[in-house]
Parts: structure tokens; sequence; C-alpha cells
């Protein structure tokens, strides 16, 4: 049986989590789960236990306890819910960035002048009453 361990603390181990399960019965596997960009623990864990008796009894005895200053949640895991790639909602992205840039068409802005002096006409030098200084 697989079972569901959440609230679990962020430094535990596998082998801990291993080890804490096993006081009831064979474990056949224990993961933690772990951030894919960080390493990070999530905080909750799966294992797996040869014996459905033995996985209940764990489960009974696990559920709501305090497991390294946390109250630990257990219970039978759900089976994974596989999802086709077409049933993600669209959140843009691609190689074009989501909703800005990318190949935005072109919204003038004009030209500024520069060999005009920017967009106020003329050039600095001949502004009339201005100081040339700048």
């Amino acid at each position: 049986m697989n079972i569901y361990v959440g609230n679990l603390p962020y430094t535990l181990s596998e082998g801990e989590l291993e080890e804490a399960f096993g006081a009831f019965g064979q474990v056949t596997s224990a993961r933690i789960i772990n951030d894919k960009f960080t390493g990070r623990s999530k905080g909750f864990g799966f294992v797996e236990m040869a014996q459905d008796a033995e996985a209940r009894a764990a489960i009974e005895k696990l559920n709501n306890t305090e497991f390294g200053g946390r109250t630990i949640v257990a219970n039978e895991a759900r089976p994974r819910e596989e999802k086709a790639p077409g049933d993600r909602p669209f959140r843009g992205g691609g190689d074009r960035g989501g909703d800005r840039g990318g190949d935005r068409p072109f919204r003038g802005g004009g030209d500024r002048g520069a060999d005009r002096g920017g967009d106020r006409g003329g050039r600095r030098d001949d502004r009339g009453g201005r100081d040339s200084r700048w």
C-alpha cells in the first residue's frame, strides 16, 4: 500500500521516514518530494509498505502525531491522475514570453529627430534665449 505523509519537517531524511514506518512492518520504499528548482523538501512524501494490514496500522498510529516538531498527516495515497498535455490551461509563454515582448507589432513612436535635437525641434544650440552649453 502506498501512504501519503504530509506536513513533514523540511530537514527530515528518507531514512528517518523509512525508520518511523518500519516500526510497523516492512517498508518497500520511502520518498520525500523535493522542489525541482531548489532541491529542498516540499514537506511531504510517500511510503510504500508490503502488507496492507501493516500500512493501515502505521497510518492509524502515526496520523496526527508530532514528528520532528510538526503534526504529520498520514493516509492512504490516492492514485496519481495522469493528465494529457492538452488538459493543461493555456498560460502563454513559448518563445514569445507570455503576453509581453516577442513578436509584437511596431507601435510607432516615430522618429524622435535625433538629428533635429529631440522631439522639441531645432538643434540644441539654436533654441533662442537658452544657454548653448547644454
